[in-house]
């Protein structure tokens, strides 16, 4: 049984992603692993220089990354027990995250953000970095249209 690896970030594309590979998880008989990541937020000290947020905010950062994760699949997943889930938070950059992520996964898969127009002929900056650095194929979902 091999593992699918795939990015929630809480947005319409990551339910998009979250959807596709339930379905491949299915079929290959394949374990998940949600993956949500977070950063530390820096905001302009009055001295001009920039400040890290207080490490106090540090557990309320894990627990809203949880939290897009437990709802993400109980919203797309519901109590399927035919499906293996890991849920895994991580610090950092949402592309190295999901790259660390996805050693020795078979699959790595995104969600898009869905711009139209011109913007959507562009991959996104996650998506253009999971395309050149991931360590196994990956699938980039585009949003639904409708």
């Amino acid at each position: 049984m091999g593992t699918i690896v795939v990015g929630i970030d809480g947005s319409a594309g990551s339910q998009e992603a979250l959807r596709f590979v339930a379905a491949e998880a299915r079929l290959r008989k394949a374990k998940l692993k949600l993956v949500s990541a977070w950063t530390l937020t820096y905001v302009a000290a009055s001295i001009g220089m920039m400040a890290p947020i207080d490490d106090a905010l540090l557990p309320e950062l894990q627990d809203n990354a949880r939290a897009v994760l437990d709802h993400a699949a109980a919203e797309v997943l519901g109590d399927a027990t035919d499906i293996e889930v890991e849920k895994a938070i991580a610090e950092g950059s949402p592309a190295q995250v999901l790259v660390d992520a996805a050693q020795g996964a078979d699959l790595l898969v995104a969600g898009t953000r869905g711009h139209g127009g011109f913007a959507g002929l562009l991959l996104g900056s996650v998506s253009q970095q999971i395309a050149h650095h991931a360590p196994c194929p990956i699938v980039i979902v585009p949003r639904a249209r409708g």
